[in-house]
């Protein structure tokens, strides 16, 4: 048992909890599309992580930190494309919901029968 294979049980062991920590996020987002408690800035500055470890896994040739930075960075744009959908359709849905108030204050409904 050398220290180099300590080296890289230790790095397969770290990519295990990688994946088995963010993977249930992911496949929790892309089921629900709930994304209202995630915030975007750190999903972004995750993935950016993640693209900058895979190519210092791939040019240190630490394929445990390559493959793990594959899997989180995959995950964290499909989590971010779904966020940022959802937001500019919240946003849609606010500027609908204030045109119709707009025009419903504009033009009051008479309550009154017409005989």
């Amino acid at each position: 048992f050398t220290m180099e294979t300590a080296i890289i049980i230790i790095g397969w062991l770290a990519s295990i909890c990688m994946i088995g920590g963010y993977l249930p996020q992911a496949i929790y987002t892309i089921r629900t599309r709930d994304t209202e408690g995630i915030a975007l800035p750190t999903f972004l500055l995750m993935g950016f992580g993640s693209l900058f470890f895979v190519a210092q896994g791939i040019l240190i040739n630490n394929w445990p930190l390559a493959i793990t930075n594959i899997i989180t960075g995959a995950s964290a744009a499909v989590i971010t494309v779904i966020k940022l959908r959802n937001d500019a359709r919240k946003r849609r849905n606010r500027a609908m919901a204030s045109d119709v108030e707009k025009v419903a204050h504009q033009h009051p409904r008479n309550n009154q029968s017409q005989h």
